[in-house]
C-alpha cells in the first residue's frame, strides 16, 4: 500500500473534517461545462466522497475508487454508488466514462509513473472524454507527514501533456486552497480532452 493510503487510513476523521466542507463549486463548473448533463463520471481517488455525492445530486451517473480502505468506506457511507478499493495503476476500464474527476489525487502518483497513469486514464474514457486533474502549483515535488506529492507549474504541466500525447489540454484554472490551515497554497486545475 502507498504511503498516502496509509496516511488516510490513519488520519481518517481529521481528513474528513477538513475536506467535506470545502466549497468546490468553481472547480465543478470548470469541469462540468465540458460535459453533457447525465454523463457517466469516475471519481478517481474519491477521498471523503464529497465530490461523488455532489455529482450524484446533480444527476450524473458516478462510480468511484480510492486506495485507502477508510476513504472507500467513508464514500460508501455518504453516497450509494459503486466504490472500489484500488489505485490508479489498477485502472481496468475501457471506453467507459464520459468524464474522470481526479481532484488532488494524481498528486500522490510518483513522477516516473505519471505518463503510464495518464495512459490508463485515457483508456478508461470514451472517445473525446474529459479529464479533470489538480496539482499543487510548485516547482519541486515534496514529502510531508509520510505522503509524497508530485507537483507541477503551469509550463511544466503543459509540457507534460504535450509529451504524453493522449490528451489535448483545454483549460487551466489557478486557484488558492480554501482550507483555513492552507492559506496561500496554490493549485493548478486542468481540464483535458482525450484525443
Amino acid at each position: 500500500m502507498s504511503n498516502a493510503a496509509s496516511y488516510y487510513d490513519a488520519n481518517t476523521e481529521q481528513f474528513l473534517q477538513s475536506t467535506l466542507v470545502v466549497d468546490m463549486t468553481e472547480q465543478y463548473n470548470f469541469f462540468l461545462s465540458h460535459l453533457p448533463s447525465g454523463s457517466t463520471l469516475l471519481d478517481a481517488g474519491c477521498g471523503s466522497g464529497r465530490d461523488s455525492l455532489a455529482f450524484t445530486q446533480m444527476g450524473y451517473a458516478v462510480e468511484a475508487f480510492d486506495l485507502s480502505k477508510a476513504m472507500v468506506e467513508a464514500t460508501k457511507r455518504l453516497v450509494a454508488i459503486p466504490v472500489r478499493q484500488m489505485g490508479f495503476s489498477d485502472l481496468d476500464y475501457l471506453d467507459h466514462f464520459d468524464g474522470i474527476w481526479a481532484s488532488a489525487s494524481l498528486l500522490h502518483v510518483p513522477q516516473n509513473e505519471m505518463s503510464a497513469t495518464f495512459t490508463l486514464l485515457s483508456k478508461a474514457l470514451k472517445p473525446s472524454g474529459i479529464l479533470f486533474c489538480s496539482f499543487k502549483d510548485r516547482e519541486q515535488d515534496f514529502s510531508k507527514e509520510g505522503r509524497s506529492f508530485t507537483c507541477f507549474t503551469v509550463p511544466a504541466f503543459q509540457k507534460f501533456v504535450q509529451q504524453q500525447g493522449q490528451f489535448e489540454l483545454l483549460e487551466i484554472l489557478q486557484t488558492t486552497d480554501s482550507r483555513s490551515d492552507r492559506a496561500g497554497e496554490k493549485w493548478i486545475n486542468a481540464v483535458l480532452r482525450k484525443r
